[in-house]
């Protein structure tokens, strides 16, 4: 469980590491109201996963959790591996990197440039947390959890508190969702100030089924933005905060989720990878209205994508 006194002691933390993405207006002609667009795919590495990876890595570092000769290992798709590869060199320690066989090639690229070392096994991201975790266990390596950690999601729920100063009042803040560490940081930073909706693919929806069940159960992963939004189980602090603070869950179809991100790249020139055009989706398929007096702020975040398939 995270609170805001959490994400605040992060953004703290992470100060001066991280950039501070700005917000764009939607034209009125293309929003079904005030809506404005958080630019966090122009954060370091592409997504927000840079910032839980700072807090996470140099909370270790002050707590003196962390190894400087063994480092750091992470499970993941690509995007917290990147970041976490980032910070740790940023930080002066090794990061061992495991993904599954389904990653895109351009992520583990970028992977390989950034320092990592990259361990690619396993058919899907399940796969790569198993032998991740097994490899900390047996070098002492810290292990960086892709959504699950304290530290990742209140790292990531600073987004959360830089939307409170930069916009004069939001009232609902939309958010893709995989494992929900964004999800959990977010609606933590915002708790008593705006509601928060979770967006997920009709072909992932951890979140959405943790709810209905009333406990974090595995389900089926198929869809363009498995990459990303993958996760075949909610975090049990994304559930534990969701449930706390009230988000809701909406789903969106592929095609809704495609048509999002042509839409996107076509007005603003804005190019998105699948899992954070879903956010967007769900205001342009219908999936969440909101009142003709509400202030939505949609976070995109994340970009490292093939832009040949706009």
């Amino acid at each position: 469980m995270i609170t805001r006194a959490d994400v605040d002691q992060a953004a703290a933390r992470i100060e001066g590491r991280v950039r501070r993405t700005p917000v764009l207006k939607l034209d009125a002609a293309n929003s079904p109201g005030e809506v404005w667009l958080k630019c966090e795919f122009m954060q370091l590495t592409g997504t927000f996963k840079a910032r839980g990876a700072f807090n996470r890595i140099l909370g270790c570092q002050e707590r003196g959790e962390l190894d400087p000769a063994v480092g750091i290992v992470v499970a993941s798709g690509g995007n917290a591996g990147l970041a976490n590869a980032h910070a740790a060199t940023a930080a002066g320690v090794p990061a061992t990197v495991f993904v599954p066989l389904s990653s895109p090639q351009v992520k583990v690229d970028k992977l390989r440039k950034a320092g990592a070392a990259v361990v690619q096994e396993g058919a899907e991201y399940a796969d790569a947390y198993g032998l991740a975790v097994a490899y900390a266990e047996e070098k002492g390596a810290v292990y960086c959890h892709a959504y699950d950690q304290p530290d990742i999601a209140a790292g990531a729920g600073t987004i959360g508190l830089e939307l409170l100063e930069q916009l004069d009042g939001v009232d609902t803040v939309l958010v893709a969702v995989g494992g929900g560490g964004l999800m959990a940081g977010v609606a933590a930073a915002l708790e008593g100030h705006a509601t928060v909706i979770a967006v997920e693919p009709e072909n992932a929806p951890s979140l959405h089924a943790a709810l209905a069940a009333g406990e974090p159960v595995d389900v089926a992963i198929s869809g363009i933005a498995a990459d990303s939004l993958g996760a075949r189980r909610i975090g049990s602090i994304g559930f534990d905060v969701a449930v706390r603070t009230g988000v809701q869950s909406v789903l969106v179809s592929d095609e809704a989720i495609a048509a999002a991100r042509t839409f996107l790249w076509e007005n603003y020139r804005i190019v998105l990878e699948n899992g954070a055009a879903a956010a967007y989706a769900a205001l342009q398929c219908g999936a969440y209205v909101p009142r003709t007096d509400e202030r939505v702020a949609v976070i995109l975040c994340g970009a490292n994508t093939d832009p040949a398939g706009l």
